[in-house]
């Protein structure tokens, strides 16, 4: 069983992230070196390949005083070097390399120093329900649950988001029947009836809300913080659309997709091995209510300003007429 936060110390000040440069690491990262007066160290562990192809990067994030270690993930004295007088973890890996955290995770409770581990969760919650447990995307997060779980001188934070909004509130990566909203066209698909609530995390948001758990140990740890920017529904983000599109109604450019036709999309989706099979079954769950908590847990790590729905809806407007 993971140690307790009163047991395993109540600071983060060395922190070590992997995955830094990918789609959700760089928001943590960013919202860290906002932060970075409030910790000791702060580094990122990146490969050849990415140091190599993203140089310009690294050396910006070199610039903002950030240690860059260069390893293979997979290689064991490369992780337990970077581990070195760490004593907090943050993963944000890609959803096809969840596993790979299963040996971190072995590693860090091998490590003295390391304390603390927030694995790449970021997303929907995986233990929502009992049915949470069958789904196919949430098989390799729940094996790294496990192994945390049976950590024995670890504590852990699940940052539990729901979808980010800034790839729900846009064109869509599921076709037109998956759900979308484009500007040029005034068009939009709605999932559902158009009325079932989803609980969204804009992606910068989500770097406040971990360092706001890093900020908050005792109420973070060895728990699932079920965080979010907001709750609305498809039809208030279609409403904020023609709002901010010169307040015509987009009705004749505008098709629903029930629930029963979604199951059926991602069950074809599997079927024919779709790449967009994954994004199917989650947009299926969050249209079931999936990502409805009964309890929102931002005030518990003090309440981090977030962005609104109508900061997103303007930024993704900006962003397709570009």
């Amino acid at each position: 069983m993971a140690a307790t936060a009163e047991t395993a110390g109540l600071q983060a000040k060395n922190i070590l992230v992997f995955g830094a440069t990918g789609l959700i690491g760089k928001e943590i990262l960013a919202a860290l070196i906002d932060a970075k007066s409030k910790f000791n160290r702060i580094a990122i562990f990146t490969s050849l390949s990415t140091a190599t192809n993203k140089a310009a990067t690294i050396e910006k994030i070199k610039a903002e005083g950030i240690n860059v270690i260069v390893g293979d993930i997979k290689n064991e004295k490369d992780v337990l070097a970077a581990y070195q007088d760490i004593d907090t973890v943050i993963s944000a890996v890609g959803r096809d390399v969840i596993a790979d955290q299963i040996p971190l995770i072995k590693l860090a409770d091998q490590t003295p120093s390391v304390k603390w581990f927030f694995p790449s969760e970021y997303g929907t919650d995986i233990e929502y329900g009992p049915s949470s447990a069958h789904e196919r995307p949430h098989q390799q997060k729940l094996k790294v649950r496990a192994a945390l779980r049976e950590a024995s001188s670890l504590s852990y934070t699940y940052v539990v988001t729901g979808p980010f909004a800034d790839l729900y509130v846009t064109l869509g990566t599921a076709g037109p029947r998956g759900g979308s909203f484009d500007v040029k066209n005034k068009t939009a698909n709605l999932l559902g009836d158009g009325n079932g609530r989803i609980s969204l995390t804009v992606m910068a948001d989500v770097g406040k809300l971990v360092v706001a758990a890093l900020l908050h140990p005792t109420q973070s740890r060895n728990r699932a913080l079920k965080v979010n920017s907001y709750t609305t529904t498809p039809s208030e983000i279609l409403a904020e659309f023609e709002r901010q599109t010169g307040g015509e109604k987009w009705n004749n450019n505008v098709t629903y997709t029930p629930l029963d036709e979604l199951r059926e999309l991602e069950k074809q989706a599997w079927e024919t091995s779709s790449p967009a099979a994954t994004v199917f079954t989650l947009r299926r769950i969050w249209t079931e209510g999936g990502t409805l908590y009964e309890k929102r847990n931002n005030a518990d790590i003090g309440e981090p300003e977030m962005e609104t729905l109508r900061d997103t809806v303007g930024r993704i407007i900006r962003k397709q007429l570009a």
